[in-house]
Formats: structure tokens, C-alpha cells, sequence
């Protein structure tokens, strides 16, 4: 039986790419007693409820992470947290630096607070290839976020709630996608900017995101840092699976972008460790006075290991990119 059969879960940011493909796994396939989705947007609350017929396990709270007392209202009597809300836009963060710190840190701190101060059972938190090693403000924040949700066990130790982070790369299919931009310059018969010829990613699809986050909720102790271990693809093959033959433009990098992603750093991988027969990546703790231990056969990555796109051992084929595609991410 699903650990979130007959529980109340929250989620923030819930309207988001991410939040719509959770709602839409957990009511048809985990019969939760409640879903929170908290949002601060009324216009996408209003589309996103009118998407699920106005399901009477769903409710709908206007509010804002940056506001603690409202998280404070919203999270009675919630078992489960998923923390997806962010701003995310790399080159908006260079420009509006504070907003980002209130939002991806002091929003961060609040979900942490009150979802302890609630009795929430488990906090799940969404993170990003850009936090590891990261050149941009957006990265910061989210590195940051990431550390303040396993340190956040320290708080709790004496209380039931725990946290985890999950960390991925590039979501296909998600609003913030090049693959939509790609379509709509290919139906135009315009070239596709591409960064850099060399250019690599990791990408994931919104189920695979998904299901990460039920998989962390069922095995977390509290403490762990979720990496899916993914294949990598070159960003040319993608826009070649998405416009066949269309043609490319080397623009550069824009400030702030890597030129391959990381997901962990040279550093992190002295505290990783494989499980689950190798589908996921933990990156333990430094220090758990809450009591981590490694999860039954887990094994340690070898001496030496990073996880960065480029020298990955697993690439996307551009076909199985396009079967990816035409599946309906």
C-alpha cells in the first residue's frame, strides 16, 4: 500500500509543471485524504482546478512561501510536504537577486519552520542540477535551499518531521522546456539558437520527476540528497529530435550557464552512495545528529566520482530522444 494512501499532503507551488503531474499521479494512484496546493498565482489555482473537475480531495490556498504565518495555516493537520516552489529563471535571478534570496532561501527557511512547528511528517524538497558547483545566483539560492532542508533535521531531531532533497536536471515537457520554443521556431522556419555546439544536459521526464519524489517519501530517513542516475544528451541532438534538419546557430552561453550540468560535485562524491540497483544516487549527510545511517545496500560510488553531463556513462540516442518526445512528455 502507498505510504500516502488516506494522507493529507501539501504541495507548494502546486500549479507549476511539476505540481499539475504530482496531483495528477497521487489522486488517480495513491487515494490521498486531502491534497493542500498552495500557490500564490489565483489565475493558475483557477485553471489547474478547473483542469480536475473540482476533485473534492483538493484544496486551494492562495498564499506565498515568504509568509510564514500563512504556511502556518495551511500546513494543520498535512502528513506530507512537497516543496516545489521557486523562482527559477537564471538570467531574471542576475537582475533581481533579492527576490530570488526571499523567495529560494528565506521561503525555504518558512516551509522548514512550519512544517516542523505542524507535526508535518515528511518534507520533500525539489532542487536542481545548477545547485551543485554553482556559477549563478539561481544556483546559489537553490544550493542554499538544498542545505538548509538537511540541516533542517538538526532542528527537528526531537521532533517526528524529516527532510529530504531531490535533485534533477532539464524537465521535458515542463513550461519552462526549450522543446516548446524548438516546435514553435521549426513551425516558423526559423533556425534554433543552440548555446554551444558542444553543449550537454541531463534531462528527465515530469513522470520519472514524479515518481522520484514518491520514491524519496517511501525510503528517506531524513537527511538525503536525491540525484537520478540519467542518461546525458547533447543539446544539438535534442534540437535535431524535436526539428529534423533544421538548422542550428551557435549563440554562446549566456551569462551565468554552464557549459555541461553537474548533479554532483567531485566534493559530494565522497558521501555518495548507489541504491535501489542503481537507479538513484544519495548523497549522505556530513553530519546527522538525528541519527542517518545508510540505507540497506546502499554502495559507495568509487573513489574519485563526479556526476557531470558530459562524462556521463549513459547518453539519449537523438531517436530515443524523439520516441521520448513523441510519447507525450
Amino acid at each position: 500500500m502507498s505510504l500516502l494512501n488516506g494522507a493529507s499532503i501539501l504541495i507548494t507551488g502546486g500549479t507549476g509543471s511539476f505540481g499539475k503531474a504530482f496531483l495528477r499521479e497521487v489522486l488517480d494512484n495513491h487515494n490521498p485524504r486531502r491534497v493542500v496546493v498552495f500557490s500564490r498565482d489565483e489565475l493558475k489555482q483557477y485553471e489547474v482546478r478547473n483542469q480536475f473537475g473540482n476533485d473534492p480531495r483538493l484544496r486551494w490556498f492562495i498564499g506565498d512561501i515568504r509568509d510564514e504565518r500563512r504556511l502556518a495555516r495551511a500546513l494543520k493537520d498535512v502528513d506530507y510536504v512537497v516543496h516545489a516552489a521557486a523562482l527559477k529563471q537564471v538570467d531574471t535571478a542576475e537582475y533581481n537577486p533579492f527576490e530570488f534570496v526571499k523567495t529560494n532561501i528565506l521561503g525555504s527557511q518558512n516551509v522548514i519552520e512550519a512544517s516542523i512547528d505542524a507535526g508535518v511528517k515528511k518534507v520533500v524538497a525539489l532542487s536542481t542540477d545548477k545547485a551543485s558547483s554553482p556559477i549563478n545566483l539561481y544556483g546559489a539560492t537553490k544550493l542554499t535551499a538544498d542545505k538548509l532542508f538537511i540541516t533542517g533535521n538538526h532542528y527537528a531531531a526531537s521532533y517526528d518531521t524529516r527532510f529530504a532533497v531531490v535533485r534533477y536536471g532539464n524537465v521535458m515537457g515542463s513550461r519552462g522546456s526549450v522543446i516548446p520554443f524548438f516546435r514553435r521556431l521549426g513551425e516558423e522556419g526559423k533556425p534554433l539558437p543552440i548555446t554551444d555546439m558542444t553543449c550537454t544536459r541531463f534531462f528527465i521526464t515530469l513522470p520519472q520527476a514524479v515518481q522520484m519524489v514518491i520514491d524519496t517519501f517511501e525510503l528517506m530517513q531524513g537527511g538525503e540528497l536525491l540525484v537520478p542516475r540519467i542518461p546525458s544528451m547533447k543539446v544539438t541532438d535534442l534540437a535535431q529530435a524535436v526539428v529534423p534538419g533544421a538548422e542550428m546557430v551557435d549563440v554562446g552561453l549566456r551569462p551565468g550557464e554552464k557549459l555541461h550540468e553537474e548533479m554532483i560535485s567531485p566534493e559530494e562524491g565522497r558521501r555518495a552512495v548507489i541504491i535501489e540497483d542503481g537507479k538513484y544516487f544519495i548523497i549522505q549527510p556530513d553530519l546527522a545528529t538525528w541519527g542517518y545511517k545508510a540505507p540497506e545496500g546502499a554502495v559507495p560510488v568509487e573513489p574519485g566520482f563526479f556526476f557531470r553531463s558530459d562524462s556521463n556513462d549513459q547518453w539519449y540516442t537523438q531517436q530515443e530522444i524523439a520516441d521520448i518526445i513523441e510519447g507525450g512528455i
